[in-house]
């Protein structure tokens, strides 16, 4: 009888083990999703004014799905994004997930630079455990607001199996997208973001999760970028060139202290023949030049039209500027060997 009531019990554990929810850290930073507005018909508002625990109460069907635990680590529209807080969210998720009771984190931010935030925890996150961030392109207090379908799609996303190992990953109107990859297209429509050079790896659908793709390059937890320790990033400029330019910009960004200059570039990542010998006189002085392209999609490829053993630089190959920019802050924290530093720029 002892042994009967023993089996009982034990098998009601693993049957309560296996019906256990998911916990989940949800991680505010503010953003359009958290932003509020006068009137559901205009699009003025204020961005990050709605708190985490709002923005929890107004989805209720996430929590039938996980026990959700929510954060406030900023209340910024994502244009103020910095790297202070990116340093702060990135140790909070390494934090969170070495605990064995959080199975994931969503992270909740604003479009204009969520694809640069993503790429940054893709790089520093290190656990396989999933870490998906949303956003919205309509405030909460729009009519037909992208908000709460997009959250519960990122909470379906985070607690799915098949999520965790496939590094950070953004969600956003139906599609799953690599955070490496992942773009913002448009200024304001809903269907706002793609991955022009590879496409998206999945879709969520009410909640309904299919993958198609695998993302190949170096993340998470292959990553060798270790920011535990840092309390800012060196700094690294974007100019962008065009048609009759200068060298006045390259000029002031070595003037200013950059470390190093990443230049949008035409086509292929060309640079104007002025701007290309301020390039070269940077390089000189000790800063790193990488090449990238203004061009939406594509690769920046090394010795095209510019060569790039005589000048010195490095090419981007299909990270646009603004992630290029990314991946150099944090390689310049391990080296400011230009081989290794295009090394990287191969893998990740």
């Amino acid at each position: 009888m002892h042994f009967l009531r023993t089996s009982i019990m034990v098998t009601l554990l693993g049957v309560s083990s296996l019906m256990a929810k998911p916990t989940i850290a949800i991680l505010a930073t503010g953003g359009t999703i958290a932003g509020a507005g006068t009137s559901e018909l205009k699009s003025s508002y204020s961005a990050g004014a709605v708190t985490v625990d709002k923005l929890l109460a107004a989805v209720p069907a996430i929590n039938d799905m996980a026990t959700i635990k929510g954060e406030q680590i900023s209340s910024i529209g994502s244009q103020e994004m910095t790297n202070q807080v990116w340093l702060k969210l990135s140790k909070r998720v390494n934090e969170l997930l070495a605990n064995p009771e959080i199975d994931g984190v969503v992270i909740t931010h604003g479009t204009d630079t969520v694809e640069e935030t993503s790429y940054f925890l893709d790089l520093t996150v290190k656990s396989k455990k999933p870490v998906v961030f949303v956003a919205a392109m309509r405030s909460s207090t729009s009519m037909s607001a992208d908000g709460p379908m997009n959250l519960y799609n990122a909470i379906s996303v985070v607690t799915n199996k098949e999520s965790a190992g496939k590094g950070v990953v953004v969600v956003m109107n139906d599609e799953i997208h690599s955070a490496r990859e992942v773009t913002k297209v448009n200024t304001s429509s809903v269907n706002a973001f793609a991955s022009p050079n590879s496409g998206k790896i999945g879709t969520v659908y009410y909640g309904n999760v299919e993958y198609y793709m695998q993302p190949t390059r170096k993340h998470t937890i292959n990553s060798e970028f270790d920011i535990s320790k840092l309390e800012d990033l060196p700094r690294v400029d974007i100019v962008y060139g065009h048609p009759n330019d200068t060298d006045v910009m390259v000029k002031a960004a070595v003037n200013a202290g950059a470390k190093a200059i990443v230049h949008a570039g035409m086509g292929n990542g060309n640079p104007f023949p002025l701007t290309l010998e301020a390039m070269a006189d940077a390089v000189k002085k000790g800063v790193i030049v990488a090449r990238s392209s203004r061009v939406g999609s594509g690769s920046t490829t090394l010795e095209g039209e510019v060569d790039d053993a005589k000048y010195g630089f490095i090419a981007t190959t299909t990270l646009n500027p603004q992630k290029a920019r990314v991946l150099l802050m944090l390689g310049l924290t391990k080296t400011s060997d230009k081989k290794a530093l295009q090394k990287m720029f191969l893998e990740y």
